[in-house]
C-alpha cells in the first residue's frame, strides 16, 4: 500500500469506500477496518485522518449531501422563468428517483442517523437549507419550502414503487405547489 506522501487522494477513497460501504451494508456494518480494506489503505490512516467513526461518517455524508445539493443546482441553474423552473423541479425528481439505488439508501440512512444524533440533524437542516436557498431563486419562500419536502417524499415514493407516477402526474403536482394561493 502507498503511503501518505505519494498518496494525496487517500482520504478521498477514505470517503468514497465510506459511502459504498454505507450503501451496501448500512451505517451499521461499517468499522474502520471495513474501510481501510474498501479504499486499501493502513488501518492507521483511519486515525491519521479522522478523530473516530463518527468523524468519518459525519464528512462522508457531508460529501454526499453536497452532491445531491449539486444535482439541485444543475437543475435549477438554467431556469430563467417560473414554467423553466418548474419542469426543472419535474426533472430533478425523475433524476433522483430513477437514479442510483444506492443515493436512496444513503439518503435515508442519514435520515436514520439525524433521527437519533444532533450532528447528523444539523448536517440535514444545513441540506435543507441549501436546497431551499436554491428554490427560493425561483419561488417564494413558503413555496420553495413545500417544493422541498415535496421532492424529497416523491423521490422517495418513485424509487420504490414498483409502477411510480409517470412525469405528467409530476409535473401537476409541482404546478400545482407552487401556484397555491
Amino acid at each position: 500500500m502507498a503511503t501518505g506522501h505519494t498518496d494525496p487522494h487517500r482520504r478521498d477513497r477514505i470517503l468514497a469506500a465510506t459511502l459504498d460501504l454505507i450503501a451496501e451494508e448500512g451505517v451499521a456494518g461499517v468499522s474502520h477496518r471495513k474501510i481501510a480494506a474498501r479504499a486499501q489503505v493502513p488501518l492507521g490512516s483511519m486515525t491519521y485522518h479522522f478523530t473516530g467513526i463518527d468523524d468519518v461518517l459525519l464528512e462522508a455524508f457531508t460529501r454526499y449531501s453536497d452532491h445531491v445539493v449539486t444535482l439541485f443546482e444543475q437543475h435549477l441553474s438554467a431556469a430563467t422563468t417560473p414554467d423553466q423552473a418548474r419542469e426543472a423541479v419535474t426533472d430533478l425528481i425523475h433524476t433522483l428517483s430513477e437514479g442510483p439505488r444506492r443515493d436512496l439508501i444513503l439518503t435515508q440512512e442519514l435520515y436514520t442517523l439525524a433521527a437519533r444524533h444532533g450532528p447528523y440533524r444539523a448536517l440535514c437542516q444545513r441540506w435543507m437549507r441549501r436546497s431551499r436557498d436554491l428554490l427560493e431563486h425561483h419561488f417564494p419562500p413558503p413555496t420553495a419550502r413545500r417544493l422541498d419536502a415535496f421532492i424529497e417524499g416523491l423521490t422517495l415514493h418513485r424509487a420504490l414503487d414498483d409502477d411510480p407516477p409517470d412525469r405528467n402526474l409530476t409535473r401537476e403536482a409541482v404546478l400545482r405547489l407552487t401556484t397555491l394561493p
